[in-house]
């Protein structure tokens, strides 16, 4: 009898512990389950339910419901206090919308939990563009401590099921994930990221009523409806304490990288129909972009481009110039309006009437005219950083596009959309690993999308020390390729004014004159800045001894890699060379005393190399700089090596000159 007693005490504990995920049940334990201190908030429970609902004026329905409830553990996690959502639209009046909206925020206070409902002025609709809408909900009164939560329900007539997310920059205690589809719908399913999931997949039966037209005479139609059974595939993702992953720099995407499952819709029938295929394999994927009307059709239109160009050819009988002018022309001529995509909006034709258009539009115009002017031109697909890494088969892995030209010595990429970029010099927003050229005979080819050639940046300094403490002295920048086209990015499109102002704020008490800028504009050379400077009170004089940086302002002073360890690659989107030469000249009555030794080393596998000269002639100190990164994408098995590599670097750089008073 004791021990049955003892058993029901322990059931009873059990089931009063135990937490409760519904909606609004909101326990003291909410308050006191972080995961790890260091997170600034905890998701402590995550719920998706995603199933095709149907009805006769709409069809088929996916319908998502999202339920979220998230603990605020210090000022820095309130941004997750607000919670957006992009929507999709199409021209044709379709689509996403979110219902169902409620929301509440919990506080403890005096050991009682209070709550502060979500009302309609926390929540925001924006109309971003032609394709997306976007939801906020702001969550009212969150402050740390706080517990929020709130559900809503996703109704998307596009049949595509949202990815799940299971990782973020804070961790999730508890996600439980179903997805439901219909016989009628194959999806190709993949799973991403380093945390391991466990899916469990069954099958069940479903009744609907179907309702359809059918054809009765030579154009007339009847309305048909009848109850439609049918077996329906079900998904089931459990899991705990998954692990935050922290977002660093030189990464291209993080979620690239995070714990998720996609679904790809590959094949749709109607009832007692066949299969109509959407995306099974990469040539799948290619032939159905290609066949669109939207792409491969607009590269087989001519006649309004045609006698612009045929001036261009008589001009130029070198294929060379052809390219490049073509090129060019294309750049003056038509605009880019921001938009993403693979597939043209309003047509090449009135892109080019109305001199501007979206990437497809732009770079598949490009693409026939390089064709037209006899080269072996054909579009290459491409997605970009902000779309993530295309991993597997599917129609929404490519968002943009670009010309690639054939020719003996490989593929040279050109898109029309950046005014400063030059051939093999992408936007860096395409610079993300591979793309796809494909060819009007239904063949494919994957192409590097990062540059062979590195990008150059040298600095050179004429530095005059003086005794009072003050530093005088000419700098002189010249940058080449993604470099120069970052920079040009950056100055050009700058106020020329407030570019000094931050020049001059970016190191305290610098003082900027004669300030030049040469080939801004000019792509074909590299950009040369140089101006001179002067700094006030800089030296360190303690008993007659001054102590100076011999990098001055160009030191490096944070190491980027902060993590123990890193799971994803380290990428720096090009290769690149840094080099300085600083000369810099002693004050009068002034010796050495000591000065950083010099060193050199590379990295395994030429990753890298890291080389500091410093020597002394007479009264002038030379100080000689080289930086090389020679790998766009590094393995995350060198992460440990790349940050002691900064750090060494930073700390070389930061070593002091002893002077001394003679």
């Amino acid at each position: 009898m004791k021990k049955l007693f003892s058993l029901l005490f322990l059931v009873i504990c059990f089931s009063v512990k135990s937490q409760n995920y519904n909606y609004g049940k909101i326990s003291k334990e909410d308050f006191s389950t972080p995961i790890d201190s260091e997170d600034d908030a905890v998701i402590l429970y995550k719920n998706r339910k995603t199933n095709f609902d149907y009805n006769a004026s709409d069809g088929w329905v996916v319908v998502t419901k999202i339920h979220q409830r998230i603990k605020i553990n210090s000022k820095s996690g309130l941004g997750w206090g607000t919670h957006s959502r992009l929507l999709l639209k199409s021209g044709e009046n379709e689509e996403e919308e979110m219902v169902d909206i409620k929301g509440a925020t919990y506080n403890l206070t005096g050991g009682k939990i209070e709550k502060t409902k979500l009302k309609n002025n926390g929540i925001f609709e924006e109309d971003l563009n032609k394709y997306r809408n976007k939801v906020s909900l702001t969550m009212p009164n969150v402050k740390e401590g706080s517990v929020i939560e709130y559900q809503y329900t996703i109704r998307s007539p596009f049949w595509n099921i949202k990815r799940v997310d299971l990782q973020y920059d804070i961790p999730i205690k508890k996600a439980e994930v179903k997805i439901n589809i219909p016989e009628y719908f194959i999806y190709n399913r993949f799973q991403k990221g380093y945390h391991p999931l466990e899916l469990t997949q069954t099958t069940s039966n479903r009744k609907i009523q179907y309702v359809w037209r059918e054809t009765t005479g030579v154009i007339a139609t009847e309305r048909r409806e009848s109850e439609l059974d049918f077996k329906e595939t079900r998904y089931l993702i459990l899991a705990n304490n998954i692990p935050s992953m922290k977002n660093e720099k030189y990464v291209n995407n993080i979620n690239n990288y995070r714990t998720s499952f996609l679904f790809e819709l590959a094949q749709y029938r109607r009832p007692n129909s066949i299969f109509k295929n959407y995306s099974l394999t990469w040539d799948d994927v290619v032939n159905t972009i290609y066949r669109s009307d939207y792409f491969g059709a607009e590269l087989k239109k001519t006649g309004y481009y045609k006698d612009d160009i045929d001036a261009i050819i008589s001009a130029n009988s070198s294929l060379d110039n052809r390219v490049y002018n073509i090129y060019n022309f294309v750049k003056s001529k038509v605009k880019w309006n921001g938009y993403y995509g693979k597939h043209v909006d309003q047509g090449v034709r009135k892109a080019y009437k109305e001199q501007t258009g979206n990437v497809a539009e732009i770079n598949l115009m490009l693409t026939s005219m390089l064709k037209y002017a006899g080269l072996n031109a054909n579009p290459v697909l491409i997605s970009t950083r902000s779309n993530g890494i295309p991993l597997f088969p599917t129609l929404n892995g490519y968002n943009y596009v670009v010309a690639g030209v054939e020719g003996e010595n490989g593929v040279i990429l050109l898109d029309a959309t950046d005014k400063f970029s030059s051939p093999d010099i992408l936007p860096f927003r395409a610079l993300n690993w591979e793309g796809r050229l494909v060819r009007e005979d239904g063949s494919s080819s994957l192409i590097n999308l990062y540059p062979e050639q590195a990008s150059k940046s040298t600095i050179s300094m004429m530095v005059k020390l003086n005794a009072n403490g003050d530093i005088e002295g000419s700098y002189r920048k010249v940058v080449t390729n993604h470099d120069a086209m970052l920079y040009r990015e950056n100055y050009v499109n700058m106020n020329k004014d407030q570019y000094l102002e931050d020049l001059e704020n970016s190191f305290t008490d610098l003082v900027v004159s004669d300030f030049q800028v040469k080939n801004d504009k000019d792509l074909s050379k590299p950009v040369m800045e140089s101006y001179s400077f002067n700094l006030e009170n800089q030296l360190d004089n303690l008993g007659g001894q001054i102590f100076i940086t011999p990098l001055f302002f160009l030191a490096e002073k944070e190491n980027p890699f902060k993590l123990e360890q890193r799971e994803y690659p380290i990428d720096f989107g090009y290769p690149s060379e840094k080099k300085y030469r600083i000369n810099i000249s002693l004050p009068e009555g002034y010796d050495v005393e000591s000065m950083p030794e010099s060193v050199a080393f590379t990295l395994p596998e030429n990753i890298g190399s890291f080389k500091y000269i410093i020597s002394r002639n007479g009264s002038t100190i030379q100080v000689l700089v080289d930086f090389a990164i020679n790998q766009p994408i590094i393995s995350a098995e060198y992460y440990s090596t790349i940050k002691d590599l900064f750090k060494q670097i930073i700390d070389k750089e930061n070593e002091q000159i002893i002077l001394k008073k003679m």
